[in-house]
């Protein structure tokens, strides 16, 4: 099995946070985005919408989108419920997380970490900022009476929320003002098989 992504990308930090978790083995593929590694011919034959980051099974077949490799990988195991309600509030929460919160603090992060926040982009920054206080608000508000998203316990919705949260800071996002989130990010980094970003 190939993982083909950037550890320091939240999108591909997730799938390899799970495999640690799963202890699955697997060939970490590093993709250089931003020298354009995800646009060759070959990777396009990959994966057509060409990002990271992207799964290429024993089989040959190939996946991609980050919470659709999570599901696959977490299938039959206790990172994604059976119950089909419980297992419906995990599609909730990473529907949440690609639509209510990676828009906004993954791309904050984007700007100020990785392309050094120019002045081009500083309102767009800027404009981030609202979106993802309404995103961390919302997981606030949930995990000041919940330990996890789902179920009671670790799955891959937290996963999904984990892997751009917990370095929410680097876009600008003050975690200080959420215990809830706080309290929630160390129960999942003191995990026996936990590997952060590297």
């Amino acid at each position: 099995m190939r993982i083909f992504g950037d550890i320091q990308s939240g999108n591909c930090y997730k799938i390899k946070l799970l495999a640690s978790l799963l202890e699955i083995d697997h060939e970490w593929v590093h993709i250089n985005i931003l020298a354009g590694e995800s646009r060759t011919n070959k990777y396009l034959a990959m994966n057509p919408n060409g990002k990271i980051p992207l799964l290429l099974l024993d089989d040959g077949r190939y996946l991609w989108e980050s919470n659709a490799i999570l599901c696959y990988l977490a299938s039959d195991t206790e990172f994604l419920p059976t119950d089909n309600f419980l297992r419906a509030q995990v599609f909730q929460w990473q529907f949440f997380e690609q639509y209510s919160h990676e828009p906004y603090i993954a791309v904050a992060r984007f700007i100020s970490k990785f392309l050094g926040l120019p002045d081009n982009r500083k309102a767009e920054y800027e404009s981030k900022q609202d979106g993802g206080v309404k995103a961390l608000t919302v997981m606030e508000t949930y995990l000041a009476e919940q330990p996890y998203f789902v179920g009671g316990r670790l799955s891959v919705a937290d996963i999904s929320l984990y892997a751009y949260t917990h370095v929410a800071h680097e876009g600008g996002f003050d975690l200080l003002d959420y215990p809830g989130i706080i309290a929630w990010l160390k129960r999942i980094a003191s995990e026996p098989k936990y590997v952060g970003m590297e």
